[in-house]
């Protein structure tokens, strides 16, 4: 987001609104790779910088960045291709295992095992079977997921076998992630969507026969051309099919989308208008609302799920307290030793980088312990709740006295339900702005500055 304040926000203009790091991505450099990044890797882990009070161990993700479609979604703005052939796709497999190699070599990732994984994309179910076995034995050559708490493996319902199912379940993922989006056909074919709406069921019942532990589905309210009804009907076979958890995402323009370039040339290939803000928002909320009265419990701005005891999404809340993250693969963002990093972005420099025997990093920060506290509160405020108590005893400060001007903005604004030393929690209507609420709590420096 611009930091242009919730006023300039209730249309629907190009650029990016979704916060997931702290401090904005722009003020992340080349040069800090070789003065902070590099240095961070050869350190064992909690070495420095971590500004915590808690001693013990950190835990460690994994991110893999699978990067194939079978077409490119006109709202997409992740590093993806569609034309790349079998031999290509090879190739990447194998870069990303060599990477893999080169981290475990280092002293801040060395013998430790992953609390979590995340497949993430593009689509890695767009990888065959035979793919997708050898990826992981390669992986499982030189480290190990046994002990991980959970395995999510994000599928595009058109590109799921029965047979490839059962290796994704045999791999040991245990959170299975639909990328169902809208259940209409129209709509899905308008945003440039590959799979059509018999696909999902077919997926969807092959995963339950299989008995995974938990299976996710994603929705988008506001894609184009979506109406009341479409949304309604949205809910509606949503519920019928009773999965674990949904998340819903509000469509937002980032400046590299297919529709964001088309608005900003003036053109007129985008003739369906996204859905306002505050139209966005009341389809979340009416879908919460629904989801709750057929006994969901809402976890995030984004997330509903069935049983809160038993159905968890590790991935984001490890990451969220400040976990540490290896993102393998072209344009992967990740957070090593206190440092924020990601990837080169560019196919041939990434791959160029690992064949010359070098982790392919591009850009890096390393944030204050000021910075990493705004982080991990403003990112658990995206559950609608945290607890200052958690950050006394992390950090040693009272974000109640810290945050206080921010936090009684959204008590003047109505945004704030409570604030006390138990918990700070937000009205429903500030969960459903809580991104463009977040940067009242950024250092004035980051406040105004272009989020990526």
């Amino acid at each position: 987001m611009s930091g242009a304040g919730e006023a300039a926000v209730e249309q629907t203009d190009v650029g990016s609104y979704f916060i997931a790091n702290y401090p904005p991505f722009s003020v992340w450099k080349a040069d800090a790779v070789s003065t902070d990044a590099r240095p961070a890797l050869s350190e064992r882990p909690g070495a420095k910088g971590s500004g915590s009070r808690v001693e013990g161990e950190i835990p460690l993700g994994l991110y893999l960045h699978i990067p194939f479609c079978r077409k490119r979604c006109h709202f997409c703005y992740f590093r993806v291709y569609t034309d790349k052939n079998a031999r290509e796709v090879e190739q990447y497999l194998d870069l990303l295992a060599r990477e893999w190699d080169l981290y475990a070599a280092t002293p801040a990732v060395q013998g430790r095992k992953f609390d979590f994984v995340y497949f993430g994309g593009g689509t890695p179910s767009f990888l065959s079977t035979k793919q997708l076995q050898g990826l992981v034995g390669r992986l499982n050559a030189t480290g190990t997921w046994d002990a991980a708490e959970e395995i999510t493996f994000e599928c595009e319902p058109g590109t799921i076998t029965e047979a490839k199912l059962a290796a994704i379940r045999e791999m040991g993922v245990t959170r299975l992630s639909l990328g169902v989006e809208n259940f209409d056909d129209r709509i899905l074919e308008l945003n440039g969507r590959a799979h059509r709406s018999p696909e999902v069921g077919r997926a969807y019942e092959a995963a339950r026969n299989l008995n995974f532990p938990q299976i996710n589905i994603d929705l988008i309210a506001g894609m184009l051309g979506e109406t009341e009804h479409n949304w309604r009907e949205c809910i509606d076979r949503t519920l019928a099919l009773e999965p674990d958890s949904v998340t819903i995402y509000q469509m937002e323009l980032p400046y590299n989308t297919t529709i964001s370039g088309d608005l900003l040339k003036g053109g007129g290939q985008f003739n369906d208008a996204v859905a306002g803000w505050a139209t966005k928002r009341r389809w979340v909320r009416e879908a919460f609302d629904e989801l709750e009265r057929a006994g969901y419990h809402i976890g995030s701005a984004y997330t509903a799920v069935k049983n809160p005891s038993k159905t968890k999404f590790v991935y984001r809340d490890r990451l969220w307290e400040g976990a540490d993250l290896l993102g393998l693969g072209v344009a992967s963002f990740g957070h090593i030793n206190g440092v924020h990093v990601q990837n080169l972005d560019q196919w041939p420099v990434y791959q160029a980088a690992i064949e010359s025997g070098e982790i392919p990093l591009g850009r890096a920060y390393r944030p204050t312990d000021e910075e990493r506290l705004i982080r991990e509160f403003v990112l658990q405020l995206k559950r609608g709740s945290n607890r200052p108590a958690y950050f006394n005893q992390k950090y040693g400060v009272d974000v109640l006295s810290r945050f206080a001007g921010a936090i009684k903005s959204l008590r003047d604004d109505g945004y704030l339900a409570e604030a006390s030393g138990d918990r700070i929690a937000l009205t429903r209507e500030g969960l459903m702005r809580v991104d463009v609420l977040l940067p009242r709590f950024f250092l004035p420096e980051h406040a105004g500055i272009r989020y990526t």
